[in-house]
C-alpha cells in the first residue's frame, strides 16, 4: 500500500469541518491507500469514510491529545519501516489547535518526508465569512481557561492591529466575550461563527459588547470560532523638523549616502522623500 519502500511518508489530511462534500479527492485516495491512519476520533473517521464511500484498508489507530506522546514513537517506527501514514483530526488541518504537531516534528527529526492533502480550515473559513479585514490576521487558538490568565492574555492583545481569530468552547464563549469586550472595548467589531459548513451554520457580525450580551442570553452550541477586528492604527506623531534632520545626519555618520539616508528616514516615518530632502537642504 505505502508509496515508498526505503522510508515512509506522513500525510496530513485536511478533513471537512462538517459537510462531507468538502472532502478532496486526494483525501479519499490517501485514506484508501494509507498503511496506517492515525485519527483523533476513530468513530468519526469511520463515519467520514462511510459518508465518502471509502474503504480504509490500512490499520486505524487513535491519536489524540491524551495519547499522542506515547503513540508518536510507534508511528515514527512505522514511517521508518516504509509505511504511508495518514493523520486526520475531527475537522480542519492537523496541528492547528489539534493533534499533529508532535508527530510532524518527530517525523521531520527522523528524516521522514511530511506533506499534506490540504483541506478546510475553520480559521480561514471564519475569517473570510466575518466581513472583517483579511489582508493581515493572527491566530491565537484557544484562550486560557482560567479567567485571570485569559484577561491577562487579552490585555496583551488589545493593541494588536491585525484581525484576530480565536477558537472557543461553547460553555466558555460567554465569559470570553465579556473579557474581550472589557479588554478591547464593547464597540470593537467582531463575528461569532458557529457550526461552519453544517446544517445550522450561523455567523453573527456584531460589536463585542452586543455579542457578549447575546451569549449571556443564549446557550451557544457547536464549534465556535471568533473573529475580532484589529485595534485602530495609532496615529504616529510626526517628528519635528530638527529630529528628522538629526535622523538623516545619524545615518550619514554611520556610512549611508545622503540620498539613502533621506529615503530611509522618509520611509521610516511615512513621509514623502522630497519633504525630508527639502528639510535637510533648507537646514
Amino acid at each position: 500500500m505505502g508509496e515508498m519502500s526505503d522510508t515512509g511518508r506522513l500525510v496530513l489530511l485536511g478533513a471537512p469541518l462538517g459537510n462531507p462534500g468538502d472532502a478532496s479527492s486526494r483525501l479519499r485516495d490517501v485514506l484508501a491507500s494509507a498503511d496506517v491512519v492515525a485519527a483523533e476520533d476513530t468513530r468519526r473517521l469511520t463515519r467520514l469514510a462511510r459518508d465518502l464511500d471509502v474503504t480504509v484498508a490500512g490499520r486505524i489507530v487513535s491519536y489524540f491529545e491524551g495519547n499522542e506522546e506515547r503513540r508518536t514513537p510507534d508511528l515514527v517506527d512505522a514511517l521508518r519501516d516504509g509505511a504511508l501514514v495518514a493523520l486526520v483530526t475531527d475537522g480542519g488541518m492537523p496541528s492547528v489547535s489539534d493533534p499533529g504537531y508532535r508527530l510532524v516534528r518527530a517525523a521531520l527529526d527522523a528524516g521522514v518526508p511530511v506533506t499534506a492533502a490540504p483541506g478546510p480550515s475553520a480559521v480561514t473559513t471564519a475569517l473570510a465569512l466575518s466581513g472583517l479585514p483579511c489582508d493581515r490576521f493572527c491566530f491565537e487558538g484557544f484562550l486560557p481557561r482560567s479567567g485571570g490568565a485569559r484577561r491577562t492574555r487579552l490585555r496583551s492583545l488589545a493593541g494588536e492591529e491585525r484581525t484576530l481569530v480565536l477558537f472557543e468552547a461553547p460553555h466558555r464563549v460567554g465569559a470570553a466575550l465579556t473579557d474581550l469586550a472589557e479588554a478591547f472595548g464593547p464597540d470593537r467589531p467582531a463575528a461569532l461563527c458557529r457550526e461552519l459548513t453544517k446544517t445550522y451554520e450561523e455567523v453573527l457580525r456584531r460589536p463585542l459588547g452586543e455579542l457578549a450580551d447575546w451569549a449571556a442570553r443564549t446557550e451557544p452550541r457547536g464549534e465556535i470560532t471568533l473573529v475580532v477586528a484589529g485595534a485602530p492604527a495609532a496615529a504616529a506623531e510626526r517628528p519635528t523638523d530638527d529630529e528628522l534632520r538629526a535622523a538623516v545626519a545619524e545615518r550619514e555618520a554611520a556610512g549611508a549616502s545622503r540620498r539613502d539616508a533621506i529615503t530611509a528616514v522618509a520611509e521610516r516615518h511615512g513621509l514623502r522623500r522630497r519633504e525630508v530632502y527639502a528639510l535637510v537642504h533648507a537646514g
